[in-house]
């Protein structure tokens, strides 16, 4: 990024601000009225200087040395993402029961030609089940981990969970599995967002792209983990061949909450609480000890100066909020990336096994097929990393779009074939395998990257709870077709949905031409700026931005205190 040139650790500014010409200098910058109000907060000036060093110092900061320096935060990160592979590994649960003999002879209905099925209304229901207790999840989460911190609301979360599997464990019939479903949901829901949001928050610059894509992996590791646990249960004709796979749920709550027990809690959200001391205490414990390269008050002064600015450009935290000013854009562009993924065809991927057994393919070939699937998703998240290391996210995922779109129109043309043309079965089978790399080597990873970037970092969980519940809603949609699409007894499209699916990718893809942004390489103080002065999504990843003046106005950036006199009624005193 081309530099301001502008020496700021040693300019000689004066206490409060400096008045004067322009500076700007064809860089996006604060608005003047924002810097004028941030220079009579106390501290300010200290504030200034260490935020600038600590921008600085991330910018800076290579991949490399951002793990060396940041070791304990990618394993704290790692370990919450975690609790994502229970709500990856349920999805595809339901979904592969549905092709599962021993499940639709317990809960379907027997068919004309005497084999059992879950009536389409039923999968619906179902699979709407999780996404309607996730909605719920969600925006208790966008409330409760703002006040209570992501620590505390996840341990009650997977508490809830071990308690609420029992009931589809012991499920007699689907209106149980339908109960237990909604109640599942709301951590699920929970998971979905804090995950994400953690990462963001604990990790710097260089390194957030990639935790913030691990939450994809967990979510492929679940898939795939679900599609070997009932490959394996096919020759078991007894009840167990499906209550095994509900109680295997059991296995991840309980030593991810001993872990989260010790987390530390993000500082992101202690400066947001005004606890500067925890704030650095909880940065020292996310960062190796003795690193003469990193110095943590700075950091916490740039998060500190990031949110004093950020309550001057857009105040306020609540939902409301995330409709207003230049939130709305940045809430806008969160909820479309998320949307996105349930609507460029991927729920082909979700139904896959029961999809390969209405393509032709006999049950054991199904489940082999879904379980290469998912094994290459989870290769494509591997290889996303070293993508996103060369190229922007907004590169990976509207070109990952263009190669889906391809493929669901091969998809398309090849279902024209007979189910019973063999060849074309396994043509579909082998065009789902590629989509699904593709898949989760651009746009499944890429989002969690870009929905925890773009949003701001004061309202980024409602931010995120938004986006994820339009998700979900999308997920509702598609949850209510998808069984009609490609069920026999119902509309029957089989792969020839293909073509709807493409029709969908490609008004997906038009969008992210022209509205996503580029954040690679940008401090969330940057983004915050860019979004400010209303940088077209084009030419993000080339405008400079600094957050550190105004057009006409800069802060103080001397180590003494300003003048508070003529504070505003948000102003905080950060004890150190």
């Amino acid at each position: 990024m081309a530099s301001t040139g502008i020496d700021f650790a040693n300019a000689n500014h004066e206490a409060k601000v400096v008045e004067g010409g322009p500076i700007g200098g064809g860089v996006a910058v604060a608005d003047d009225g924002a810097m004028r109000r941030m220079s009579v907060i106390p501290g300010i000036a200290e504030i200034t200087d260490g935020a600038i060093a600590g921008t600085e110092a991330e910018k800076r900061m290579g991949i490399m040395e951002g793990f060396r320096l940041y070791p304990k935060a990618v394993a704290w990160s790692m370990l919450l993402s975690t609790a994502i592979i229970m709500e990856g590994y349920d999805v595809v649960l339901l979904a592969s029961f549905y092709a599962f003999p021993q499940f639709n002879q317990k809960y379907g209905v027997v068919q004309p030609d005497g084999t059992y099925q879950v009536p389409a209304a039923w999968q619906a229901g179902l699979s709407n089940g999780a996404n309607v207790g996730e909605i719920l999840g969600l925006f208790a989460n966008g409330i409760i981990s703002e006040r209570y911190g992501y620590r505390k609301t996840m341990i009650v979360s997977l508490a809830a969970v071990i308690c609420f599997i029992f009931i589809p464990f012991f499920a007699q019939n689907v209106q149980t599995l339908e109960v237990a479903e909604i109640l599942c949901g709301i951590p699920w829901g929970v998971f979905q967002t804090l995950t994400t949001a953690y990462a963001a928050e604990v990790m710097p610059v260089p390194l957030r792209c990639y935790l913030c894509t691990y939450v994809n992996l967990c979510w492929v590791l679940g898939q795939l983990i679900a599609s070997g646990v009932l490959r394996s249960m096919l020759g078991n004709t007894t009840q167990w061949a499906y209550r095994i796979p509900f109680a295997i749920q059991w296995i991840w709550p309980l030593p991810i909450i001993i872990g989260v027990a010790f987390a530390p809690e993000s500082p992101w959200w202690l400066v947001r609480r005004g606890r500067k001391e925890d704030a650095k205490k909880s940065l020292l414990r996310l960062t190796s000890k003795n690193d003469p390269n990193f110095n943590a008050d700075d950091t916490i002064d740039m998060m500190i100066h990031t949110n004093e600015l950020e309550k001057e450009v857009s105040a306020g935290t609540s939902y409301w909020d995330c409709f207003k000013g230049i939130d709305l854009r940045r809430t806008e562009i969160v909820v479309v990336v998320w949307c996105i993924q349930n609507l460029c065809g991927s729920a082909f991927m979700g139904y896959s096994t029961y999809f390969y057994e209405q393509a032709g393919l006999a049950t054991e070939n199904a489940f082999d097929m879904s379980m290469a699937q998912y094994g290459l998703g989870a290769i494509g998240t591997f290889l996303s990393w070293f993508l996103m290391s060369k190229v922007g996210r907004r590169k990976i995922y509207l070109y990952g779009l263009l190669v889906l779109d391809v493929l669901l129109l091969i998809i398309g043309f090849v279902g024209i074939a007979p189910s019973s043309n063999k060849a074309a079965s396994w043509v579909i089978g082998s065009m789902l395998l590629i989509y699904t790399f593709t898949y989760d080597f651009t746009v499944g990873p890429v989002c969690y990257s870009l929905v925890a970037e773009l949003s701001s970092t004061r309202l980024r969980t409602k931010t995120i709870v938004l986006s994820r519940n339009a998700y979900n809603v999308i997920g509702i949609i598609n949850n209510i077709w998808t069984p009609y699409m490609l069920n026999p007894s119902a509309w029957g499209w089989g792969p020839k949905t293909g073509f709807f699916w493409f029709g969908l990718d490609f008004l997906c893809m038009v969008w992210t031409f022209f509205r996503l942004p580029e954040p690679k390489g940008r401090t969330y103080g940057e983004l915050d700026i860019l979004f400010a002065n209303k940088v077209s999504a084009r030419k993000f990843h080339t405008t400079d931005a600094t957050q550190f003046h105004g057009e006409t106005v800069r802060l103080a950036s001397v180590s003494e205190e300003v003048n508070e006199k003529g504070g505003y009624s948000e102003q905080k005193e950060y004890a150190s």
